[in-house]
């Protein structure tokens, strides 16, 4: 199939080359083709547009993996509005906060998930942000004649690129998210990169494990489209069901980074003898650093050309790739090669990059001044090396933020919260590596002389405040100061060497 210029587009293309394809295998059976999805999205956006969501209508909306989540998204793609997917973990104060900065005229949840009311949330949220409704979603969407929907349009502006037509929260230094704005360009563009990387064909078959709210969730989804791959879906990953469907469909990519690989490499031992992924040619991933050795570990248990990762940001995604036939060493120490179309320089040992997957900027413009240089490079924020086969290796950040299990944590903003708590005199919060979530939070608290302060009344007080669960500290350590150096900033490295064991 063609390159697509939309994500629409590529949708329309697909359920007219392979209509009967399977885009999505559901663990229970459910099969959703091409063309069905299609025909789905047309119908729910003839049934937003009687809602009033029209092209540019800013919607958000928080739902976990499964059909309603892509076709929602494929429906707002149709109609031109302007859509906001946001990660399941986020809780009040994140939703509420992107929730207004994005001025949202629909916020789109499920009722009850995981333990969690997200209608209350929503209900809550909406009641603070202007001519905000909330649609609540357990499978089903409201649905119209397609024939009524005016014809797609995607015409580019006055600087011949495609509007702006998705906004992700990333969590980063600050302790408000910050939304980076694409167009169906930059993400089509990181696409483009998966497929192209991977060699990927109609025989792979790939899994949709982790949240598709998730940037990278989008790429996944158009590279299936455009090469018309299934997809294994799955609401939440669950090792001990999920691996089992992923082999019985005859997966060939693994993915989708270092929790994964060691949750199949697990499985695999239990029967060395037996592969649990005959057809697996590579496991894929990013989002976080893998551990030394690992690489080789799958490889060696599991068959294939082991693990194959990519690196990126929410802001810029996939701008680096692995390939199939890249050495061992370089498959284990490095996150693969910067793509040709992608230009980069280090600045005092930070990467910065400029390319086609770059998002427009954030959606608060008074970002944009500190992110990006003169030449309109964007600070990553990560410390690299980078070889003469343009090879890219992450050594550090220069940002104070913990990547966990993928996503971003603010330091600062959990430790916003934690010094809230009567019990807290000072705290530091600080990420320290971990083998099976990249990184893990730690809180390394000062208690007030007298006031009581543990691991559970820790929890409960992060959760009342509203913080997510991601970003909630799994580690506590008590002392009885922090170290500092002559102008008061806390040492954070030092305390990483002593509570890193």
């Amino acid at each position: 199939m063609d390159n697509p210029r939309t994500y629409w587009e590529a949708i329309v293309a697909r359920a007219g080359a392979t209509p009967d394809g399977p885009l999505t295998i559901e663990p229970d059976g459910t099969v959703m083709t091409f063309s069905g999805f299609r025909d789905a999205a047309e119908r729910v956006a003839a049934g937003l547009a009687t809602m009033g969501v029209a092209a540019d209508t800013r919607v958000s909306w928080q739902l976990p993996n499964g059909r309603a989540a892509l076709v929602l998204s494929a429906a707002l793609a149709r109609l031109g509005a302007v859509q906001n997917p946001i990660i399941p973990i986020y809780r009040e104060r994140e939703v509420g906060f992107v929730t207004r900065q994005t001025g949202a005229r629909l916020l789109v949840v499920p009722s009850w998930w995981r333990g969690f009311d997200y209608r209350a949330m929503a209900e809550s949220v909406a009641a603070t942000t202007d001519n905000c409704e909330v649609l609540v979603c357990d499978g089903e969407l409201p649905e119209g004649d397609p024939a009524a929907l005016a014809p797609f349009e995607a015409s580019p502006g006055a600087d011949g690129r495609l509007p702006v037509r998705w906004i992700y929260y990333t969590s980063g230094t600050t302790a408000d998210p910050k939304g980076a704005m694409h167009g169906d360009d930059s993400v089509i563009a990181a696409a483009r990169h998966v497929w192209e990387s991977l060699e990927l064909g109609a025989d792979d078959v790939w899994p949709l494990a982790f949240p598709f709210t998730h940037i990278g969730g989008i790429s996944l989804l158009i590279a299936t489209l455009v090469c018309g791959t299934p997809m294994l879906m799955v609401e939440s990953f669950n090792p001990e069901t999920d691996i089992h469907f992923f082999g019985e469909h005859g997966l060939t990519l693994a993915g989708s980074g270092t929790p994964f690989f060691i949750a199949y490499l697990t499985e695999q031992r239990k029967t060395p003898d037996r592969p649990i992924f005959p057809r697996m040619r590579a496991a894929i991933g990013g989002g976080a650093p893998k551990p030394a050795g690992l690489h080789m570990e799958v490889k060696n248990e599991m068959g294939g050309a082991g693990i194959i990762s990519s690196y990126g940001l929410t802001e810029c995604p996939i701008v680096t790739y692995a390939r199939l036939d890249d050495p061992d060493d370089k498959l284990d120490a490095t996150e693969g090669r910067i793509m040709e179309d992608t230009d980069w320089k280090l600045v005092d040992g930070e990467l910065l990059l400029k390319g086609p997957t770059l998002c427009r900027g954030y959606l608060d413009e008074a970002l944009n001044e500190t992110a990006f240089d003169n030449d309109g490079f964007f600070f990553t924020g990560d410390l690299a090396r980078v070889d003469g086969e343009g090879f890219v290796t992450i050594v550090g950040r220069k940002k104070d933020v913990i990547i966990r299990k993928g996503e971003n944590i603010s330091a600062k903003e959990v430790e916003d919260v934690l010094f809230s708590h009567p019990g807290v005199a000072d705290v530091a919060v600080i990420g320290l590596a971990d083998p099976v979530s990249g990184e893990r939070c730690c809180a390394v608290v000062v208690p007030r002389s007298g006031e009581p302060f543990g691991f559970a009344g820790m929890v409960e007080h992060c959760k009342e405040a509203g913080l997510m669960n991601q970003k909630i500290p799994e580690q506590l350590e008590i002392v009885g100061e922090l170290p500092r150096n002559p102008a008061g900033k806390v040492l954070k490295q030092q305390l990483r060497e002593t509570y890193g064991q």
